[in-house]
C-alpha cells in the first residue's frame, strides 16, 4: 500500500513522561505505517528545555507561525519537587502559557463522545465545547494581605504623570486585596478566535459574563465581543445558519446543564478553567478531551487536553504494567493532520485522519479500552488492555 504523502510539514512537539512514551507508540503503530510523515520536531521534553533554556520551546511556537499547524505532546510545568527531581537551572514557566503568548491564541476543548461513556448530564447528546481566554484576570493578579486599618486604591498614573483614582475599599481591619487586568487587544483577538473557529466547525457560539456586576471588567468584555460581532462576522453567521448569543454567565450555566449541546461556549479566563474541568469530567473522563490552541491568524497547535500522567510513568520505569488512556494524544494528531490536508487540499490526508478516529471510537464502543474507561462504561464485560495493547487494538481495526 502506498503511503500518504504531506507537502508541508506540522511542527511536532514531543513532551514527557508516560504520554511522551504513548506519543513514540503512536506515530510506530498508527502513523508511520500508513503516511510518510512530514514534521518539524522539537524536543519540549524538560530535560531539553533546560538544556536550551526554554529556547525550543520559543523556537517551536515560531515554526508555528512559519508552518501554520502544530501537534504537541503534554510537558511538564516544573514545581519545587520537579526542579529538585530534574536538576533545573530554574522552574520554567508552562509551555502552554509561553506558546500561548507568542501565538495569541485561545484553547477550545471539546469532549470525545464514545457510545457506552454516558455523560453525568443525561440530557447532553453532544459535545460542548470550551473557549477559554487564557490571558490575564486573576492569572495574572497582585494580591496584598491587608494587616490592618487603612484605605486600599486603584491609582492610574498617566505617561504624562496624571493620575486617576478609584477607592477599592476602607479597611477597619485586617483583610486581603487583589488587583487584575486585561488588554482589549486581548480580548479582541479572543472574540476573533471564537467567532473564526465556531465559523470552522458550523457550531453556535455561547459568551458569558458578569456585565451587570462588573460594569467597567466584564461589560468591556461584552462590548468588544459585540462590536467585532456586528462589524466582521454578523453576515457570516447568517450564511452559515449559525447564532452567536450573549448572557451572563450564571443564566449561561443554567441553560448549558439543560442544553443538548452541540455548541462552543466561550469563557473568561477563570470562568473557563473551571468549566472545562467541569464539562471534561461530566462527559466522562479528562483522557477523552481535546485541545486546539486557535489563534485569530489562523495558526493551529493540536493537544490533549490532560498531563503527562506522571503516576503511570513511574509504574512504567519500574517495569510495572500500565493502562494509559491515549485517546485524546491520538486525537491530538488526527485534528492537526486533518487541518494540514485542509490547508494543502491533501483529501488523502483527511479522510486518514476521520478513519484513524473512527477506529478508535469503533474500538472503545466494542468492549476494548484502557482501565480509566472499563471502570465508567456501561458496554458489559469491557475488556481491559494495557497502553500498547489498546494501540495495537486500535491500529488492527484501522
Amino acid at each position: 500500500m502506498a503511503k500518504i504523502k504531506m507537502t508541508t510539514p506540522i511542527v511536532e512537539m514531543d513532551g514527557d513522561e508516560m504520554t511522551r512514551i504513548l506519543w513514540k507508540m503512536i506515530k510506530e503503530n498508527l502513523l508511520e505505517p500508513f503516511i510518510e510523515l512530514n514534521t518539524e520536531y522539537y524536543d519540549l521534553g524538560l530535560e531539553h528545555r533546560n538544556e536550551t533554556n526554554d529556547q525550543v520551546t520559543i523556537d517551536s511556537a515560531n515554526a508555528t507561525k512559519k508552518y501554520k499547524v502544530a501537534v504537541k505532546c503534554a510537558t511538564i510545568t516544573p514545581n519545587a519537587a520537579r526542579m529538585e527531581e530534574y536538576d533545573l537551572k530554574e522552574m520554567w514557566k508552562s509551555p502552554n502559557g509561553t506558546i500561548r503568548a507568542i501565538l495569541d491564541g485561545t484553547v477550545f476543548r471539546a469532549p470525545i463522545v464514545v457510545k457506552g461513556i454516558e455523560p453525568c448530564v443525561k440530557n447532553w447528546k453532544k459535545p460542548i465545547t470550551i473557549a477559554r481566554h487564557a490571558y490575564g484576570d486573576v492569572y495574572k493578579g497582585s494580591e496584598m494581605k491587608i494587616p490592618g486599618a487603612g484605605k486600599v486604591e486603584l491609582v492610574y498614573t498617566a505617561e504624562d504623570g496624571s493620575e486617576t483614582r478609584e477607592l477599592v475599599h476602607n479597611f477597619a481591619g485586617a483583610g486581603i486585596v487583589q488587583g487584575m487586568h486585561n488588554l482589549n487587544g486581548s480580548i479582541e483577538s479572543f472574540a476573533r478566535s471564537c467567532f473564526s473557529y465556531a465559523l470552522d466547525t458550523k457550531q453556535d457560539l455561547w459568551f458569558a459574563t458578569k456585565d451587570t456586576i462588573s460594569k467597567k471588567y466584564d461589560h468591556t468584555f461584552k462590548d468588544i465581543f459585540q462590536e467585532i460581532y456586528d462589524a466582521e462576522y454578523k453576515e457570516k453567521f447568517k450564511t452559515a445558519g449559525i447564532e452567536y448569543f450573549y448572557t451572563l454567565i450564571d443564566d449561561a450555566v443554567a441553560r448549558v446543564m439543560k442544553s443538548e449541546g452541540g455548541y462552543i461556549w466561550a469563557c473568561k479566563n477563570y470562568d473557563g478553567d473551571v468549566m472545562s474541568d467541569m464539562v471534561s469530567s461530566a462527559f466522562g473522563s479528562l483522557a477523552m478531551m481535546t485541545s486546539v490552541l486557535v489563534s485569530p491568524e489562523g495558526y493551529y497547535e493540536y493537544e490533549a487536553a490532560h498531563g503527562t500522567v506522571q503516576r503511570h510513568y513511574y509504574k512504567h520505569l519500574k517495569g510495572e504494567e500500565t493502562s494509559t488512556n491515549s485517546v485524546a494524544t491520538i486525537f491530538a494528531w488526527t485534528g492537526a493532520l486533518r487541518k494540514r490536508g485542509e490547508m494543502d487540499g491533501n483529501t488523502e490526508l483527511m479522510a486518514f485522519a476521520d478513519k484513524l478516529e473512527k477506529a478508535t471510537i469503533d474500538t472503545i464502543e466494542e468492549g476494548k479500552m484502557t482501565k480509566d474507561l472499563a471502570l465508567i462504561t456501561t458496554i458489559p464485560n469491557p475488556t481491559v488492555l494495557n497502553s500498547e495493547a489498546f494501540i495495537k487494538a486500535i491500529a488492527e481495526k484501522l
